[in-house]
C-alpha cells in the first residue's frame, strides 16, 4: 500500500510522459538521484519492474503500463477532491485548468491571464493544448475545468454546459513545389491519397481518437503541434488541411498554396464548455470574460508571427 500513494503515482506518470528521469525530476522539483531512488523503492515494494531503462528513454514495462492505466484515474480523483475542498473553504480554486484547441490563437488569452493574476486570488492558471477529441476528453476526464475551442459536432451527450465560440474554416494547403500544387482542381481523394499527410495527433486519452480531412489509407507524418505541421507542409514533407487564419500569412507570402478539394469544405463549429455547475469563483470569472465577442475573434484569427522566419528557413 505504501508503494501506491498519490505521490508515487505522480512520479511514475511524470517519468512516463517525459521518457526521462531528469526531466520528470525538474517538473516535480526533485533531485534526479532522489527520484531514481524513490522509483526503485516502489519497484521493490511491488516486486515488479516498472521501467525499461536499457535505451535512451525510460519506457514503461507491461506492469508499469497497467499501473498507470489504473492509477491515472485515481490521481484525477485525488486532484478533483482537493479542488472541491478548497472551493468549499474559500470559493477560489487551487488551480484552474484551461484546455485550448491547438488550432486557436492561444496568445489571445494573455491579456485575460494578466488581468486574472492582478486579482491576487492565489488560483494558479494551467493552460494545455489539445487536438481533436482531446478537447472533450480533457473536460470529461477531469484534466481540464474548461475547454476553449471544442468541436460542437463531437460533443458528448450530457454532463456539461457550452456556449458558441465561432466557426473555424480550414483550407487544404501544399508547398509550391509539392506535386499537388499543379494537379488539376478540384483534387480527388485518389489524388490526395497518393501523398503523405502532415498531421497532429489527437490528444484524447479515453475517448476514441478522431481525424479531420484525413483519408483512411493515407500515409502520414505525425507532428507534435500545429506550428510544426505548418513548417512540415512549407517544406513539402506533407499535405493537409490547416485553419484558414493560421494558413493566411503563409499563403500570402507564397510559402503555401491553397488547393480546392472535391466535396464539402472543412469547417468546425467551435464552443467553449465546462462541467456543470460552475462552482469555483475563478471559473465563474473566466466564463464572464469569455462572453466577449472581441476575444472570440482574437482566438479565431490566428496571425502567425513565424511566417517570415519560415521563409528564411525554407
Amino acid at each position: 500500500m505504501h508503494a501506491l500513494s498519490p505521490e508515487s503515482l505522480q512520479m511514475i506518470d511524470a517519468i512516463a510522459r517525459h521518457g526521462s528521469f531528469a526531466k520528470a525530476a525538474r517538473e516535480l522539483g526533485k533531485v534526479p538521484s532522489a527520484l531514481t531512488y524513490s522509483v526503485r523503492r516502489i519497484e521493490d515494494d511491488l516486486d515488479a519492474l516498472l521501467f525499461d531503462r536499457s535505451g535512451h528513454r525510460a519506457r514503461l514495462t507491461a506492469a508499469g503500463e497497467e499501473l498507470l492505466r489504473e492509477g491515472r484515474p485515481l490521481l484525477e480523483a485525488y486532484d478533483a477532491l482537493a479542488q472541491r475542498v478548497r472551493r468549499i473553504a474559500t470559493g477560489w480554486e487551487t488551480e484552474l485548468r484551461i484546455a485550448v484547441n491547438a488550432a486557436l490563437n492561444c496568445t489571445a488569452l494573455f491579456d485575460l491571464a494578466e488581468d486574472f493574476e492582478a486579482l491576487g486570488t492565489g488560483t494558479r492558471l494551467r493552460f494545455s493544448h489539445e487536438v481533436l477529441q482531446g478537447n472533450w476528453d480533457a473536460l470529461l476526464s477531469g484534466r481540464a475545468d474548461i475547454v476553449i475551442g471544442a468541436d460542437a459536432d463531437g460533443a458528448p451527450a450530457e454532463g456539461f454546459h457550452s456556449r458558441a465560440l465561432g466557426n473555424l474554416p480550414f483550407v487544404f494547403c501544399v508547398a509550391p513545389h509539392h506535386p499537388l500544387a499543379t494537379a488539376p482542381e478540384p483534387l480527388a481523394a485518389a489524388d490526395i491519397d497518393r501523398h503523405t499527410a502532415a498531421v497532429v495527433a489527437d490528444t484524447s486519452r479515453r475517448l476514441p481518437a478522431g481525424t479531420k480531412g484525413l483519408l483512411s489509407t493515407q500515409h502520414t507524418i505525425t507532428l507534435p503541434n500545429m506550428e510544426l505541421k505548418v513548417r512540415a507542409q512549407v517544406r513539402g514533407l506533407g499535405c493537409g488541411y490547416l485553419p484558414e487564419p493560421l494558413a493566411a500569412p503563409y499563403l500570402s507570402q507564397g510559402l503555401l498554396v491553397a488547393r480546392e478539394v472535391e466535396g464539402i469544405g472543412l469547417n468546425e463549429r467551435l464552443v467553449y464548455a465546462w462541467r456543470a455547475p460552475a462552482e469555483g469563483q475563478a471559473l465563474q470569472w473566466l466564463l464572464k470574460r469569455l462572453q466577449s465577442t472581441r476575444l472570440h475573434a482574437a482566438l479565431l484569427s490566428r496571425a502567425h508571427p513565424q511566417a517570415a522566419s519560415a521563409r528564411r528557413a525554407s
